[in-house]
């Protein structure tokens, strides 16, 4: 492909973790491991909520629509990074980087939001109980799972726009195995900084208003436990919202990081 500076990208080149054969056989036997390991516990998850009575619950509902986002998180980006590094050609369309990158985000930012849902659900549950089955309905919890949907495709929809209506030309190479769209930035030849600001203020959106909910939900979530006589009830509530706190930090600590850090600041940190 002619790589001067008048030439539009019309695909890009993968340049995936490792060229050494013996890497990437670990690497294919990983990938497919984690990702078939992630579709049946998805699936399984996904099949015992729907055919146990027991389970159907606001917190497992929400959990059911957890496990589709980070299915769907997995079937966007793993399948297809195993298949390059089996046929070794790590060539993705310009459409085909597109499609990737609206997917990827509409499953990240569900998840972000569906994650700030749950510790709500868990805050209801712990500090007011009386009023929890009065408030968490089932239609209740449909809209907002699907409020969760929603803002999802929209999110990415908007930062797909703005990110991909930049002009490409010349260098073609992204430096990782799927297309990101911090990494997709750094190849644009134009002015950046009107799509920069779109991101940064989605992500204020999407990623800091959810976690300002969690930290609040599980700020009063902890005084309650504090507050609490037994010693079993205190060690429930701990057990029930520990698993999801991890996650979170985790889960947003990393997407705080990538998709909040402006290019300069990325560059200055290499």
């Amino acid at each position: 492909m002619n790589q001067n500076n008048h030439t539009r990208v019309t695909e890009f080149l993968l340049l995936g973790l490792s060229d050494d054969p013996q890497t990437l056989l670990l690497l294919i036997l990983l990938f497919l491991g984690v990702y078939l390991g992630t579709v049946l516990g998805s699936l399984l998850l996904i099949y015992l909520v729907l055919t146990d009575s027991q389970l159907h619950t606001p917190m497992y509902f929400f959990l059911c629509n957890l496990s589709l986002a980070d299915l769907g998180l997995s079937t966007v980006i793993v399948p297809q990074a195993v298949i390059h590094m089996l046929t070794r050609r790590n060539i993705i369309s310009f459409m085909g980087c597109a499609a990737q990158i609206f997917f990827s985000i509409v499953s990240g930012a569900t998840r972000c939001l569906l994650l700030a849902v749950m510790s709500y659900d868990r805050y209801l549950a712990i500090c007011n109980p009386m009023h929890y089955s009065i408030i968490m309905t089932g239609k209740m919890c449909g809209q907002l799972a699907l409020g969760c949907w929603v803002s999802g495709i929209v999110t990415s929809s908007i930062d797909t726009l703005f990110t991909l209506c930049l002009p490409y030309q010349g260098d073609n190479k992204i430096a990782h195995f799927f297309c990101d769209m911090p990494i997709l930035l750094t190849l644009a030849s134009g002015d950046i900084h009107k799509a920069e600001m779109t991101i940064f203020f989605m992500g204020i959106v999407i990623l800091l208003v959810p976690v300002t909910l969690i930290l609040m939900s599980y700020g009063a979530i902890i005084l309650a436990v504090i507050r609490m006589k037994t010693t079993s009830g205190r060690l429930k509530a701990f057990f029930t919202c520990g698993s999801h706190l991890i996650v979170v930090i985790l889960f947003y600590g990393t997407l705080i990081i990538s998709y909040m850090t402006p290019k300069s600041s990325r560059e200055q940190m290499k």
